[in-house]
């Protein structure tokens, strides 16, 4: 965990025993598990499928998920899932979350509107890291509009039929099974449902994608032609898929502000522990002010965001969740984010464009949670409409 992290959540009113032994638990994890091993993740491209499994052990996977399905729900709350990826975002890898943790958003649809049977079947071997499992929304044709995409599933009998494509897909090559957004009814959002969709189906096949940063995680593009898709993989109603998934893009934002603050901090810290060390024109770096300046304008930036992201913690918590300051706070943690590895990377120089260091691998994985869970545009224009300014 972030040392800054590390004595907020002491100090904060949010937390108590139980999200202090959560974290320490993580962290050990982490340290055993994780660290050691993520820069051979990154060259290799992937996470290992042991990882899960390790996860899983801990509780990690299954934490927040219901007990019947080999989750841990009593006693957790939002801000256990927090502390997860603040602790995992002090190896200053964004992948490593993405990847692993896919499952808090591609699960949730499934529990919530899935049959019995479905969840049954699926959901136990996911938490206990035996399966991967993806979400397919975005498309070659458009991201945020989701109400637009164009990937068809036509009923015939028993079975769907569904035709078309999804990118962007984070562990898109490695998952077992993807919850897909397809079209079964009319234009727009009413004409939306979901489909489970399980890797080896005839007509299903996937090409990864290379990027610039989230080196551990696989992402893909799908491809879907004439899969037949039995009808009882439904999840859901046809067409109520939609109201569903705007539902949890609330979860995946604050959860994107939390880690991408967390990165913020980490970029603060590798940067301080260069400034102590390192000396020019006779005195160490930290001793010039306007470096001095540039750390304390850095951690103005994480403590507000902090006291932010807590805040909408609690709301979810509490069912109080606004989706419009939700979008906003989704904008500031990676604002927040992308000045402080800027900054980073200023103090440190030339150290900065070397691979090993955590900045420079944060400062290429910005992006994405610039745009993950909804553009800065898209985020800033869902506010003003939920907030009234139209």
């Amino acid at each position: 965990m972030p040392k800054m992290f590390d004595k907020w959540r002491l100090q904060s009113p949010y937390y108590d025993d139980s999200h202090h032994e959560w974290a320490d638990t993580v962290r050990r994890f982490v340290q055993r598990e994780i660290s050691p091993n993520i820069d051979a993740w990154e060259r290799a491209g992937s996470l290992p499928r042991e990882l899960h499994r390790k996860a899983a052990e801990v509780g990690i996977l299954g934490l927040g998920f219901p007990e019947e399905y080999g989750g841990v729900r009593e006693g957790v709350d939002p801000f256990h899932g927090l502390i997860s990826g603040v602790e995992m975002a002090d190896v200053g890898a964004g992948g490593l979350l993405a990847s692993l943790m896919i499952h808090g958003v591609a699960l949730p649809p499934l529990i919530a509107a899935g049959s019995a049977e479905l969840k049954q079947r699926i959901v136990p071997e996911v938490l206990a890291g035996e399966k991967i499992m993806a979400l397919g929304v975005t498309e070659p044709s458009g991201g945020s509009d989701v109400a637009a995409l164009k990937t068809r599933a036509e009923r015939k009998g028993d079975r769907y039929v569904v035709n078309g494509s999804k990118t962007f897909i984070t562990s898109g090559m490695r998952a077992d099974y993807y919850v897909v957004a397809v079209r079964t009814g009319g234009p727009g959002a009413r004409g939306i449902s979901l489909l489970l969709l399980e890797k080896g189906m005839k007509g299903f096949s996937q090409t990864p994608l290379e990027k610039m940063g989230w080196h551990c995680s696989d992402t893909a593009t799908l491809y879907f032609e004439d899969v037949e898709v039995p009808v009882e993989n439904l999840i859901g109603e046809e067409g109520g898929a939609f109201r569903g998934l705007m539902a949890n893009f609330n979860g995946e934002r604050v959860g994107i502000a939390s880690s991408s603050n967390a990165f913020a901090m980490v970029c603060l810290e590798e940067a301080l522990d260069w400034a102590r060390e390192r000396e020019t024109f006779g005195v160490r770096l930290n001793q010039n002010q306007a470096i001095r300046h540039k750390f304390s304008e850095m951690s103005r930036q994480i403590f507000a965001t902090q006291a932010w992201v807590d805040r909408a913690c609690d709301a979810v918590m509490r069912g109080r969740d606004d989706a419009g300051e939700i979008a906003l706070l989704k904008i500031q943690g990676a604002r927040t984010m992308e000045y402080c590895a800027r900054e980073a990377a200023q103090i440190l120089g030339g150290a900065s464009y070397l691979r090993g260091c955590k900045v420079e691998r944060i400062y290429r994985e910005v992006r994405p949670n610039v745009i993950a869970g909804g553009s800065e545009e898209i985020m800033l224009d869902l506010a003003a409409k939920q907030l009234g300014y139209v």
